[in-house]
């Protein structure tokens, strides 16, 4: 796994949700109340048996809850950390009708999966394995390819991920805010699922021509490619030193590549994105930072949660606001000019740095390639237009189970 533990990272990021200590984690699992018809495991799109592993780890069958979770969800570490479990799981707790706190299932979860990680255990339970050997790849190497792969070779089926970047994961890797998910953690789940069999090739891009070329060598394809290059402005300056996309600059400081921020920022966007870029810019050491959204708070898509977060950080936010264009003085940006959208009022916002954060593109050129006998899936963020880590999980799962269906019965 590659080392990219870096002290400075690790101590301006550290975890927003810190992991349960086991006494902890123990009088926790011994508040939930087991429900049978458990509508925390309804809300989670992968189904986890909430009940079930909190159960196990109640009993301290760590292995037991553990297997319980990965069964439905070969990521479970990753999106015990990231997902948005205000609006999933715990949103959907019981204890809310007792005016109680909800059981914190996302660190029990975090703890079942990090003491199974630790224990170096990779064995799951064997599962039937279809009536032939299939040939998989999967492009892309985020959570819904990882999660495709994982559930196929399972099953006894050959899987190759093809990887255009040096390291595996995906968002998970490059793309998650580090105070939820740092890249070390990401790594360790590629890790997990290299080692139920698949193989992952990194620094590999994946074109058109050579995409045509997989008919002969495989017998189905999974695109999991994500969604394409950040959308731009489209406003004067933009080629400025000092604008930077939001998922860039976040890949620069999960990677090392950065490890500071200047004196004031401007993000232009108001979804989860732009708000782990905002934060992670105070955490890097901006003293001024502003969020830029042309609506209203009402109106902006990031989680309630995630928008408390960035004004406990010290985010300031402008609404009804939208730039015109980037000044710049010597080829560096100097200031955001803007206009209010509701009086038509010019102003402008001194800053060194304008991070964009309006949404990602789709890339569409593989499967607009596809042609011929083989057959083509694909999930996650390039189907769903981009949502939870647990969804694209969730998808990578049902291509999973649908491409080993479609080849014949299965055997013990």
């Amino acid at each position: 796994m590659a080392d990219l533990a870096n002290p400075e990272i690790a101590r301006r990021f550290p975890d927003l949700h810190p992991a349960f200590a086991h006494q902890e984690a123990a009088v926790e699992a011994n508040r939930c109340l087991y429900c049978f018809d458990a509508p925390c495991t309804v809300a989670c799109p992968t189904h986890i048996d909430v009940p079930r592993f909190i159960r196990k780890l109640a009993s301290e069958n760590f292995r037991g809850s553990a297997l319980t979770i990965l069964d439905a969800n070969l990521l479970g570490a990753s999106c015990s950390r990231v997902c948005p479990v205000e609006v999933l799981c715990e949103g959907a707790c019981v204890m809310h009708r007792y005016n109680r706190a909800p059981i914190e299932i996302g660190r029990l979860q975090r703890f079942a999966l990090d003491v199974f990680h630790a224990s170096g255990d990779t064995e799951l339970p064997s599962l039937p394995s279809g009536a032939r050997q299939l040939r998989v790849a999967c492009v892309g190497s985020g959570p819904a390819s990882l999660s495709c792969a994982g559930e196929l070779a399972r099953r006894g089926h050959k899987v190759t991920v093809f990887e255009a970047r040096p390291l595996a994961g995906g968002l998970n890797t490059y793309g998650v805010a580090e105070y939820k998910l740092n890249a070390e953690a990401a790594l360790r789940e590629v890790e997990f699922i290299q080692s139920l069999g698949v193989e992952i090739r990194c620094n590999e891009e994946i074109d058109s021509a050579r995409f045509t070329q997989f008919a002969a060598e495989y017998d189905a394809v999974f695109l999991g490619l994500g969604l394409g290059k950040m959308e731009q402005l489209g406003i004067p300056g933009e080629d400025l030193h000092g604008v930077v996309d939001a998922l860039r600059f976040i890949a620069e400081y999960k990677t090392g590549e950065r490890l500071s921020a200047p004196g004031r920022v401007v993000v232009v966007g108001a979804g989860n994105t732009a708000v782990d870029a905002a934060s992670a810019a105070r955490r890097l050491g901006a003293n001024d930072v502003s969020m830029l959204y042309r609506r209203t708070v009402a109106e902006m898509s990031a989680f309630e949660f995630e928008y408390e977060h960035a004004k406990h950080e010290g985010v300031e936010f402008r609404w009804l606001a939208k730039p015109l264009r980037i000044a710049g003085q010597a080829g560096r940006v100097t200031g955001l000019e803007c206009v209010r959208v509701d009086t038509g009022d010019e102003f402008t916002i001194p800053c060194e740095m304008v991070i964009p954060a309006i949404g990602q593109s789709r890339g569409r050129a593989l499967l607009e390639s596809a042609q011929g006998s083989l057959k083509i899936f694909a999930g996650g963020d390039l189907t769903n237009g981009g949502r939870e880590v647990v969804d694209a999980v969730a998808d990578g799962k049902r291509a999973a189970l649908a491409i080993h269906a479609q080849f014949g019965e299965t055997h013990a």
